[in-house]
């Protein structure tokens, strides 16, 4: 099966990056290239709805994208390693360049001065910007010239444009090795998320010392096991489909009144992630939002921000949130547009949807539906069942089945 993947960089890096990746059999790339790094959102949203997952080939377009909320699929960036300074120190050395006056930008200064260190080089002379949200390339600017430096070497294309016709500046590139780890990294994320089924999910469970007993037979219903996680807190393993099947699609958890109505309160938090670092850290993320829900509660945390609030099983059901508005919060939007496209899929609930038929009924851009779309196919709520032919010689309209 062949994975999609968007590269999102400056026209060199985006090239020399699609490079790397055509040396890997079953990678399609998609060349995202911008001028400057603010048009990282503009050039993702011109990205065709084929794609998978999105490579970003450096931090700063990154953390852009994931600053307007453009991280609906698997992502990561290729990190500048002190191998990669490694090799611009080499290139300034052989080009008799004085390095012991440099300024750096973006890369963390620990790691500058590790590398600097290994190879004999003085630090004093050394000055470095490392990269924190909301970074400009205005303010790379500024850091260089007031460093007043002999080399300047900076991460950003832009700052490298105007700063070499003032300074002896050096462009910062990923080695291949970075973006080979990268790749490999998105892809392991990306695999993972297909098999969605056999995805681990992990739950932090706070109960009483003597719920212990109880705690391992309500576990059983959701196909998990249980162990000790500390002092107070007990960690249920299990796998993302039965315990979807055993909470009616993250929606409500029996077992949560059961517990309370036997050892008070209780709090719960699951983590469904791509890797196990990430699960275990969504499922603390879960436990935390369950516990500002109240004394008995429990959260599921899915990535993207997607927090689904579960319900007691016994309640009545005049007394639970209703389903839509859980599954809204499933997919990050809001429960309105379930409710428009609920409606879209009532009339016509053979034909299927496409990103035209959600702009015409919500009278958003197609782009917009293309977003929407993508985030209830991330959410289990959609499935692309098919194409039909587009409005002009383009690719094709995907179809999807909408599970409301």
């Amino acid at each position: 099966m062949v994975t999609t993947i968007g590269v999102v960089g400056p026209s060199d890096l985006v090239t020399s990056t699609g490079r790397v990746l055509a040396s890997q059999r079953g990678i399609e790339v998609v060349p995202l290239r911008y001028r400057r790094e603010t048009d990282t959102p503009k050039v993702m949203a011109e990205a065709p709805p084929t794609v998978d997952a999105w490579l970003f080939t450096g931090v700063v377009p990154y953390q852009i994208a994931a600053a307007n909320n453009l991280l609906d699929r698997p992502a990561v960036h290729v990190e500048y390693t002190g191998a990669t300074l490694m090799r611009a120190l080499v290139q300034l050395l052989r080009e008799g360049r004085d390095i012991t006056s440099m300024s750096i930008d973006i890369l963390d200064e620990a790691q500058v001065h590790e590398t600097l260190d290994e190879v004999g080089l003085p630090t004093r002379g050394i000055r470095v910007l490392p990269y924190r949200p909301g970074l400009s390339s205005d303010d790379v600017l500024a850091f260089h010239r007031e460093a007043r430096a002999t080399v300047a070497i900076t991460c950003i294309r832009s700052a490298y444009e105007k700063l070499r016709t003032e300074q002896t500046t050096l462009r910062l590139a990923p080695s291949v090795h970075s973006v080979r780890a990268a790749v490999n990294g998105l892809l392991l994320v990306h695999d993972a998320l297909r098999s969605d089924d056999a995805q681990i999910a992990l739950g932090l469970v706070e109960i009483a010392a003597e719920g212990e007993s109880a705690l391992r037979r309500e576990a059983g219903s959701l196909g998990g096991s249980v162990i000790r996680y500390d002092d107070k807190r007990f960690l249920v393993v299990a796998t993302r489909g039965p315990l979807e099947q055993a909470t009616a699609a993250f929606t409500e958890l029996g077992m949560l009144n059961r517990l309370k109505e036997q050892f008070g309160p209780v709090r719960v938090g699951f983590g469904i992630g791509g890797s196990g670092t990430e699960t275990e850290a969504l499922a603390r993320r879960a436990l935390g939002r369950a516990k500002t829900a109240g004394r008995t509660a429990a959260v599921i945390s899915l990535r993207n921000d997607i927090d689904l609030v579960l319900v007691g099983g016994g309640a009545p059901r005049a007394q639970q949130r209703s389903k839509l508005q859980l599954l809204a919060q499933r997919a990050g939007l809001s429960k309105a547009t379930l409710e428009r496209l609920q409606e879209l899929v009532h009339a016509a609930p053979e034909a299927g949807l496409t990103t035209r038929t959600v702009a015409d009924h919500l009278g958003i851009q197609p782009r917009t539906a293309r977003r929407v779309l993508n985030r209830l196919e991330r959410a289990g709520l959609a499935d692309a069942t098919g194409t039909q032919a587009g409005p002009s010689s383009g690719r094709p309209l995907i179809i999807y089945r909408v599970h409301l």
